[in-house]
Parts: C-alpha cells; structure tokens; sequence
C-alpha cells in the first residue's frame, strides 16, 4: 500500500446492537469464507490486514470510525476478497466493530462468500424501498464485531441509488450511531462504470486494489486519478481473486 499525500436515524442505535447473533464461525469455516484468522498457518494473510488497517486508522484519525471505499480497477482483481479481509482485520479489535456494504450490485460476492442468507433483502432493496428499515439488512456473520449489509438486487446501472438522498442518509446514521464502527464499502471496479467514483463522494477514504500483474501501469494512473486526491489512501497489489 502507498500512502497518500428517507431518514430513518431515530431507531438506528436500537435495531443494530439487536442484529440477529449467531455462534462465532469455526476455523475451518473461516477459511471456507476466505477470511483470515489467527490460526499461524495464515497468519502472513492476517498479518497484511493488520498492517492495511493499521495504515488506514492513522490516516483517518485513531479516535474515530470512518468510511473506506475498496474498489478493484477491474473484475478479477479480487476487491471483495480485500474488502472483506479488511472488514475482519478491523473486527479483529476488540474495541471496535465492522460493516461490510457490498455495494457492487452488478457482480454482488459478499453475501455469497460469507454464507449469508438475505431473507429480508439488501443494499439496493432498501434504497429502492421506503418500508424497509435499516436493522432487517443488516446480518450477522458468525464472526464477532463483523455484519454485513448485503448487495440485495441485481442491477446493471446503481448509480443513481448510489447518489440518493437516502444513500446518503444511510451511511450518515450508520457511522453517527456508533463512533466505534468503521464501514467498509465493497464498490464496483473503476474501468466502466462511474459507480466507484459515485461510492467515493461517500466514503473518507479510497483503497484502489490492483490484481498483481493483470493491469497495466497506465490503467492504473487512470483509476487513481478518478478518485479525490484527498481521499486516495493508496493501492493494494492483490494476488488472491
């Protein structure tokens, strides 16, 4: 990593310290979710997480949560694998708390990956549904501190639920409600679509992540360029998809 140079807020405290819980996952499961854990033999994963996170809280101060966009150059980079790593890496602390949002409502990953069963809907449902409340998508994931709010709908074009008023809202309680819960937003790639860029205007700060060896330097100047220079945390090469 490089270093760089509706309104529905009133019930939002109460209806996520409720989530539904479940028993912690085992190991075996946490590597069948791909997450990393404090077993030895994946700790040279775990450890880079650390180091991420550990980066990321100086930039966005160590007293409070923040918002951190994840968001691939392309397909195959393996984004969601890192925005989830990083979710777990924050839910490592004890003293604070992560949340997941897949908000890559094209190729949605996360709630398949982390075997969650979205009765209630996600991401998209909720900014496409004014009688769904905040705590029925949110889940809980077998790993302690750690909730996700999953993609929900398919859809080829988000950007306009991305730039909602009610989007905006969302991710406002969300963060206000608890100081200690940092969200990590899982976005679409950067090359084809303006979703990145629209997720950015949200988020404190941006992780570009690049698939080592997939994408050529220039392609990679372009992505970074799309992003506020200001909010540009750096780029993770990834060699996991």
């Amino acid at each position: 990593m490089n270093d760089r140079h509706g309104n529905d807020a009133q019930p939002i405290g109460q209806s996520l310290s409720t989530t539904r819980q479940e028993q912690a996952l085992t190991t075996r499961q946490l590597e069948e979710r791909r997450l990393i854990h404090r077993q030895e033999s994946v700790r040279v994963h775990a450890d880079a997480f650390r180091e991420l996170r550990t980066r990321l809280l100086a930039l966005g101060g160590n007293g409070s949560s923040f918002v951190t966009l994840v968001a691939p150059v392309r397909h195959g980079c393996g984004g969601s694998y890192v925005a989830r790593n990083l979710a777990a890496a924050f839910a490592f602390d004890e003293t604070k708390q992560a949340l997941l949002i897949d908000c890559d409502a094209t190729h949605p990953a996360q709630g398949d990956a982390l075997q969650v069963a979205a009765e209630h809907g996600g991401l998209i449902d909720y900014l496409e549904n004014d009688s769904i409340a905040i705590r029925d998508i949110v889940y809980a994931t077998g790993v302690p501190r750690l909730q996700l709010i999953p993609a929900g709908r398919i859809r080829e074009t988000p950007g306009e639920s991305f730039s909602s008023l009610r989007m905006r809202a969302l991710i406002d309680s969300l963060r206000t409600h608890h100081g200690n819960r940092h969200l990590i937003l899982d976005g679409s790639p950067v090359q084809g679509s303006p979703d990145a860029r629209i997720l950015s205007d949200l988020a404190d700060l941006v992780v570009l992540v690049v698939g080592y060896g997939q994408v050529a330097p220039d392609a990679i100047d372009k992505a970074v360029a799309s992003f506020p220079p200001e909010k540009f945390a750096g780029v993770v090469f990834n060699q996991r998809p």
